[in-house]
């Protein structure tokens, strides 16, 4: 969500605030109509119908109390202080250097909600006829002064910038030399432009310079001693979604639910961030409390429907994919991927587009569309790159397409993120680990010979298998029709290996292996023992049985070549 362009810093005040003066100095309470009483205000309510001299009993009895809170504000004692400029408050609440006082003691105890609330009761009391004013200043102008300037800085403090503004106006007016008043009024037009300065960064999508502006507006707000304004600490998470800084995002919306509780703004907010991390019970809950603080909050109304769609969708994905349905579980995946969008303020889909596109790139992988599924795990990486399970699909995928060096840096990844994060199961890391080790034989392989490819067949081929292939792929390169006899040596060897059993296991786990140079019977020969092998004997075997571990097997020389119908050569 874009910043609205009327900010909190442009509110009325009432949030809490920050230092009780421009120059940074503890205000003076009996600065206010040098510390005497001369307005004349309406006897207070807990006077009328007494006598004259009641009521002035009770005017004099606020007077001494107000003193005794003078003295104990001078002391530094700011509690105490706040305690008997109430009492002198009950015995008349009409008196504004009371209030203002009282502001000025809540004011050195950084408690600026409450001082904002009295500067604000002082001026209603010193301006009742503000509704119809004249061209001569009121007699109470210097009372207005102080409490106005006093207003200011609260409403500074707090980021209400465009009350403040109005509150030097009015004082401006009054009293246009005033130096503190034009010292703030340039403190707040700094501030104002740092805050402009987020609204265009932010509007042009320019995270670095937007966060770099609004870090600026919360340290003028912070040097103050104040809170900073709740609306900056919702364009603070937002900017760390468009970011994709999910912790800070998820301190933030942490921050700021906690400060309004009972905001529906910043719970739908809070909502936001659990969503887009995944987090989709926890979101819902969230929205649903923000809907019963309001049930007309547009945001969190869209944001429980697209929560609902999505934690469906997936689940339905997930059912489809373990049931092996798998062309039904990558449309569930992708019609939850369209609900969850890819917008730039929102961290383009966060971790949980993130964790879908990874359910995709599995499901893919078990199709055998391998470049499918990396065009989806690379995107679901690039939102998260700590998952060792979008990691190790990667990792076999580049494996299956031959990207042995890929394949290995991957699961070696997957191994680092699988142990750091404590989510994945001992079992998952030893499977890992097993996984890293094929791969390293694979590459190793492929810089040697590969004996399963030599022959055609997969790493999962069966006895039966490699005896078809061999016979197939000895028929197509023996060098007496016209073959190729380094690949004919190939082929053989290949065969000797795979068809033993304790050779093939050692070939499988990445010991050199050559097939004939460790047998006696083929010693010597040229060709790894195949040289003087001639067509007789190679039939011969085809017919009565295949050799084992390249020896030389006896069998009926001539007739066919046992299923091949009699193919001669």
């Amino acid at each position: 969500m874009a910043p609205k362009k009327k900010n909190a810093a442009k509110k009325k005040a009432g949030t809490p605030a920050a230092s009780p003066a421009a120059s940074g100095s503890t205000v003076d309470p009996t600065a206010l109509n040098g510390g005497s009483t001369s307005h004349t205000a309406t006897p207070p309510p807990e006077t009328r119908g007494q006598s004259p001299d009641a009521q002035e009993d009770a005017t004099k009895a606020a007077e001494k109390t107000k003193d005794r809170g003078n003295t104990a504000f001078k002391a530094g004692k700011y509690k105490e202080a706040i305690d008997l400029y109430t009492e002198a408050i009950v015995l008349n609440p009409l008196e504004p250097a009371y209030l203002t006082n009282r502001a000025a003691a809540y004011m050195a105890l950084k408690r600026f909600k409450p001082a904002l609330e009295d500067c604000q009761q002082a001026m209603f009391i010193l301006s009742p006829g503000s509704q119809s004013p004249s061209s001569s200043p009121p007699p109470n102008a210097a009372a207005q002064v102080k409490a106005l300037l006093r207003l200011a800085r609260c409403q500074y403090a707090v980021g209400s910038l465009t009350a403040a503004q109005a509150s030097l106006a009015r004082l401006l007016a009054l009293e246009p030399t005033n130096v503190p008043a034009i010292q703030l009024k340039q403190k707040i037009g700094m501030l104002e432009g740092h805050v402009k300065n987020f609204e265009t960064a932010y509007g042009r999508k320019d995270w670095a310079m937007a966060r770099l502006a609004l870090d600026k507006c919360t340290q003028s707000i912070e040097a103050e001693g104040g809170d900073v304004p709740a609306e900056w600490r919702v364009w603070k998470v937002e900017l760390e979604l468009a970011r994709g800084s999910w912790e800070a995002a998820s301190i933030g919306a942490n921050e700021a639910v906690r400060v309004a509780p009972n905001s529906p703004d910043a719970l739908a907010l809070r909502g936001l961030v659990l969503f887009l991390t995944g987090k989709l019970p926890q979101a819902l809950q969230h929205v649903q409390s923000a809907l019963r603080m309001d049930p007309g909050h547009e945001r969190a109304q869209k944001l429980r429907k697209r929560v609902k769609d999505v934690e469906r969708l997936k689940e339905e994905g997930n059912v489809a994919f373990k049931t092996g349905k798998l062309q039904e579980a990558v449309d569930k995946y992708a019609e939850a991927l369209e609900k969850i969008g890819q917008s730039e303020e929102e961290g383009k889909g966060g971790q949980i587009r993130a964790t879908l596109l990874s359910n995709r790139a599995t499901t893919l992988f078990k199709m055998a569309l391998y470049e499918d599924a990396l065009a989806d795990v690379d995107q679901s990486l690039e939102l998260f790159p700590h998952s060792f399970k979008a990691l190790r699909t990667r990792a076999r995928c580049n494996l299956n397409l031959e990207k042995y060096e890929s394949a290995i840096s991957d699961f070696k990844s997957a191994i680092q993120e699988a142990s750091a994060e404590g989510t994945a199961s001992d079992a998952d890391v030893r499977a890992l680990k097993q996984e890293l080790k094929k791969a390293e034989v694979d590459f190793k392989r492929s810089k040697t010979k590969d004996y399963y490819k030599i022959l055609g067949l997969s790493k999962e081929c069966t006895e039966s298998e490699i005896k078809k292939a061999y016979r197939r792929e000895s028929l197509k390169h023996h060098p007496d029709k016209g073959g190729d006899e380094e690949q004919f040596k190939l082929v053989s060897e290949a065969y000797a290996v795979l068809s033993d059993s304790q050779k093939r296991f050692r070939y499988d786990q990445g010991d050199d292996e050559d097939g004939m140079g460790g047998d006696d019977d083929m010693h010597g020969h040229g060709m790894h023992g195949m040289s003087h092998m001639d067509l007789a004997e190679l039939f011969a075997q085809f017919h009565g049985g295949f050799p084992r571990g390249g020896g030389g097997g006896g069998g009926r020389r001539g007739g066919g070549m046992g299923g091949m119908g009699g193919f001669p050569f």
